[in-house]
């Protein structure tokens, strides 16, 4: 066991005394001689108390923290100003890229500062569509969202999900059309599922876990997911069990109907492993079984579409970075595939394709920005997509026989715009271009490349006004994740380019764990490897203070979810690198993640302590277990909402009330805790904006920033 660690069970068991009083003054939290034995050694854990939401003396700790930390972000003069202006930059229209079915065109909108988006609907794209849902009408606060939509094939009735208060449950209703209103089908308990239809509009498929006890909703473990198929018109009660595994708890499945409509296919992933199977159930003969299809789990697979009984497949299977083949059913072995697209030999990562317009449209990652491409049915490229510049490009939706397809272009100051793509002319049209109260000419995008601890180099964007100097004064936003293959591309933010318009830097390096280079790079950064991650984001910061950017005491580090234990691991790490740290929604107790909700899940990405090997790995780098007493850590602020059934808030409370007895510097370390909100999604605007002010607030405040006189007009 690492001596630090001892030193800091030590502190948590007795207290900490002749350490002078750093404000503001936080309160009391209660600790309690709960531990674990780990393979012969007992790991204390005095706050597993706070595990329990609904524990009244949680609830009491939540708010008494949140009072010490809105009081303290009261005292901040510019935080009006900065939400004025945060309130002013995300008061934009925001659409969504069309789908069509049948005659009709659904697309999601918000007019800029509404608390979800709308659903809208339309038979002519140049004209305003007709309101088909509302999710504000569902709750006073905004906090009901639309979490899932499947449209029949025909366009005459909608499946759509809502999730309430942040969490990952999902209630599905069914919508007719043409008046707008629902039909009594109702599905509860579904969680980490979509909707497909029958290509009749007879009924569609979906899954679910068992219901869980009311007590237990947001914190127990989620397993054994199945799949069922829902009759139009029926109860619940009455849905057919399609699939499920007895013998297999971790498994979860997704079905969905072929465009042909002749086959369901079902992917089964298991956790987050980057490998999953598919199985195929023909749905032309009623009453077969489901039938294993490709089955070895060597590998990703994604089906694009299919020609009869041959299927087009997108896998990493012997091509790290991704290519496309044709795998006939009843002769799936790799060996007898046909590649269409090949891998990219010069080291481009096929994001994603889809079959429309007759082609196939390749989504390439390019040093984390996108490229696009078209080929034949064959294969055979037959042309290149202009985009408007260095940024990132999502779409390309549709069906096979369709003439157009839509796609939204945006890039760290550019907003999202959406375009429609004439097959038949060849050619792409802007559909709808939002204004935004800023000029993006006033910025500098950049890409630099910079060295690892291990050699091994490292894309990262940078972006700041033109014209400013490099002298090391200035206050700097270093935002990372690097995990789970989700690769970190160029997005515009309205909290962005209002650090922009404070005069700050904003930095963004494409660590190891995630799939800017495909599986190679996302091998590179997890399980035993997880500590390049970390190597990755501290040389970032390194080459960011070595190159005249900003300054520790000027230097902030951010991210979310597993970006969350980024932050929270390189601050226990470095915390002399960084003048703040904000964690957000953060996986910080390595030890005890798995034993919540979906938490077991991670262990495709991260150890786990059920075995020796994995505990020791853990214990490395568990930002809960690696807090060590008398260091002076940076200013932190913790988030985390009550509702996040995804990364249970305990990990936040336990990290920050370890931190609040530990800090022997004189920075503050508080925790915003937000009511009703879970992991991020479908957080309301206001509640969006408001927790962006409150971040960018604490930054000005601990970082000394001062607010240029155009930031207040």
């Amino acid at each position: 066991m690492p001596s630090s660690f001892l030193v800091t069970i030590l502190t948590l068991l007795i207290g900490v005394s002749g350490m002078a009083q750093t404000p503001p003054k936080y309160p009391p939290t209660r600790q309690s001689d709960v531990g674990d034995d780990y393979f012969g050694t007992r790991v204390p854990d005095p706050y597993r108390w706070l595990e329990d939401d609904n524990a009244p003396e949680t609830v009491a700790w939540v708010e008494a923290q949140n009072k010490v930390t809105f009081a303290f972000l009261e005292t901040i003069p510019e935080r009006k100003a900065i939400r004025d202006r945060l309130t002013k930059l995300w008061n934009y229209e925001k659409f969504s890229n069309p789908w069509r079915r049948g005659r009709r065109y659904f697309y999601t909108h918000n007019s800029g500062l509404q608390n979800q988006a709308l659903l809208f609907v339309t038979e002519d794209l140049k004209r305003p569509g007709r309101l088909l849902l509302d999710p504000n009408a569902l709750s006073k606060d905004g906090t009901v969202a639309l979490s899932g939509l499947a449209v029949t094939e025909d366009g005459r009735h909608l499946a759509y999900s809502l999730s309430e208060a942040g969490s990952d449950w999902q209630t599905w209703k069914v919508r007719d059309v043409d008046t707008g209103k629902d039909l009594p089908d109702e599905i509860r308990w579904s969680k980490f599922s979509g909707a497909s239809w029958l290509k009749d509009g007879s009924g569609f498929f979906y899954s679910r876990y068992d219901a869980p006890a009311a007590k237990d909703a947001l914190t127990a473990v989620n397993r054994f997911q199945k799949l069922y198929f829902h009759k139009l018109g029926t109860s619940q009660a009455q849905d057919t069990l399609i699939y499920e595994r007895k013998d297999q708890p971790d498994w979860g499945f997704s079905g969905e109907v072929s465009e042909d409509g002749r086959w369901l296919v079902i992917t089964q992933w298991e956790g987050t492993e980057p490998k999953n199977r598919i199985f195929l159930k023909d749905l032309s003969r009623p009453g077969t079984a489901v039938e294993p299809f490709l089955e070895a789990f060597d590998a990703a697979y994604g089906i694009v579409d299919n020609e009869g009984e041959t299927f087009f497949v997108r896998t990493d299977h012997e091509a790290p970075r991704y290519r496309l083949v044709a795998v006939q059913r009843n002769r799936p072995k790799p060996r007898e595939w046909k590649v269409l697209i090949p891998q990219d030999p010069g080291g481009d990562v096929l994001e994603g394709v889809s079959l429309v317009g007759g082609r196939f449209v390749a989504q390439w990652m390019k040093d984390a920005r996108s490229v696009v491409t078209f080929h034949r049915l064959d294969g055979q490229k037959s042309g290149d997509l202009a985009l408007p510049g260095i940024g990132s490009a999502t779409g390309f939706g549709g069906r096979r026989e369709d003439s157009e397809t839509f796609y939204t272009f945006q890039s760290f100051v550019h907003p999202p715009t959406v375009f429609r793509y004439d097959f038949k002319g060849g050619r792409s049209e802007v559909l709808r271009a939002p204004k935004v109260d800023s000029d993006p000419a006033a910025y500098d995008s950049r890409q630099v490349f910079y060295t690892s601890k291990d050699g091994t180099r490292i894309p990262m964007f940078i972006v700041h006004r033109k014209g400013i100097v490099l002298d090391g004064s200035h206050p700097t936003l270093l935002y990372g994740y690097g995990g789970f293959n989700i690769s970190e591309t160029p997005a515009f933010s309205p909290r962005i380019l209002a650090w922009l318009e404070m005069g700050g830097v904003f930095a963004l390096p494409n660590l190891r764990g995630g799939g800017e280079y495909g599986k190679s790079w996302h091998d590179a950064g997890r399980l035993d490897k997880k500590q390049n991650v970390f190597d990755d984001f501290i040389a970032a910061a390194q080459w960011l203070i070595e190159n005249k950017v900003t300054c520790p005491s000027k230097l902030a580090i951010n991210g979310g979810s597993n970006g969350g234990l980024l932050v929270g691991a390189c601050m226990t790490q470095r915390p002399d690198l960084f003048g703040a740290a904000v964690p957000e929604v953060g996986v910080m107790d390595m030890l005890r993640y798995h034993r919540f909700t979906i938490g077991w899940a991670w262990k495709s990405d991260y150890l786990v302590s059920d075995t020796r090997e994995g505990f020791l790995g853990l214990m490395k780098y568990s930002p809960l277990h690696n807090l060590r007493a008398g260091v002076a850590y940076p200013a932190t602020l913790v988030t985390t909402g009550d509702h996040d059934d995804r990364v249970v808030p305990a990990h936040s409370h336990k990290f920050i009330a370890t931190l609040q007895a530990l800090q022997a510097g004189p920075a503050p370390v508080l925790t915003r805790i937000e009511t009703k909100a879970g992991h991020g999604a479908g957080k309301p605007t206001d509640k969006q904006i408001a927790e962006r002010a409150d971040v960018l607030a604490f930054l000005v405040k601990v970082l000394g920033v001062k607010l240029p006189p155009s930031f207040h007009s």
